[in-house]
């Protein structure tokens, strides 16, 4: 079985919608990567940082998944990262109505030496250099990096960014934050360009519409299935990318063809963690309904052309 480190938040989300609000619920990058990457066979472990006011009940949670939590540290002192916003009636659009850093503004990851020599590797977004202290933790590569990051850390750490972004096999980030980081609006220019940092894979996200991969000459679209309610798309993201290192991990294949599938995992997954808030559809998710709705996918895309 291989080996994922997730790195990451692990966090109090506080979200309102159209739907509806909540108080202070578990959220955080490394919690819904690793809830969508424990559809999988696969041995999972997360780094991050909480503070005393964390319910070990949602650690228990996460092992009951089978996601280790060695890795998260407990500041009992301290007060666990805490993010709210406000979703408009598109559900693209929202507002940061407040973030409190807490303990994860003195963050100093440690990866568990059990993980150290980890297959794959996905760094959540999270500051780069969060990022790049656990990268010079594992002494051997790992057989695929995976980073998502976001136009935060390009307003206000692009040199930290770069200096991560050389170390990566795969980036994942959505159509504007492409477009920001490689100063291309066509997304197959800024695939190209974004190449030239040193991803050998690009996967471009567009919400609602889609997903993108981006490897050379290659291009794969994977569309996001329509959806008669959308609770809270705050995890969508994640999701999509714990399915996606996920799968890739459990089938040991990092081939372009096997990154189709996973980006179809991916979007898959992704389409679960709206139906709710915060991660409640994620945790009771299971194998058959997972199947069921993949099936939904084959069908939304499968047809029949004479080509002449």
């Amino acid at each position: 079985m291989s080996k994922l480190l997730i790195v990451g938040t692990v966090a109090f989300d506080a979200i309102e919608t159209p739907f509806g609000k909540t108080d202070k619920i578990l959220g955080g990058a490394a919690t819904f990567i690793g809830l969508a990457a424990s559809q999988f066979e696969v041995d999972s472990s997360i780094v991050s940082v909480v503070g005393g006011d964390f319910p070990l009940s949602y650690l228990k949670m996460l092992n009951s998944k089978n996601i280790k939590t060695d890795g998260v540290e407990i500041v009992e002192e301290g007060k666990t990262f805490f993010w709210k916003g406000k979703y408009y009636n598109d559900m693209n659009t929202r507002d940061t109505l407040i973030t409190e850093l807490n303990v994860l503004g003195d963050f100093n990851p440690v990866v568990p030496d059990n993980f150290k020599d980890t297959d794959f590797l996905m760094l959540g977004n999270l500051h780069p250099t969060v990022q790049m202290e656990v990268i010079k933790q594992i002494p051997e590569r790992p057989k695929l990096v995976v980073l998502d990051t976001m136009n935060f850390w390009m307003d206000n750490s692009w040199d930290e960014l770069m200096e991560v972004i050389k170390k990566i096999d795969v980036i994942t980030i959505n159509d504007e934050e492409a477009r920001q980081l490689s100063g291309q609006y066509s997304l197959v220019k800024a695939a190209k360009r974004i190449y030239e940092m040193g991803p050998k894979y690009v996967i471009i996200k567009k919400g609602e519409h889609g997903a993108l991969l981006f490897h050379d000459d290659k291009i794969f679209f994977a569309p996001a299935l329509p959806l008669e309610e959308v609770f809270d798309p705050t995890g969508a993201g994640d999701t999509f990318a714990g399915g996606f290192i996920g799968y890739l991990a459990s089938t040991q294949d990092i081939s372009f063809e096997n990154m189709k599938r996973a980006i179809i995992y991916g979007s898959n997954l992704a389409s679960f963690s709206v139906e709710k808030f915060g991660t409640r559809r994620m945790e009771d998710l299971s194998k058959k309904e997972v199947l069921d709705r993949l099936q939904d996918f084959k069908q939304l895309t499968q047809f029949e052309i004479d080509v002449k």
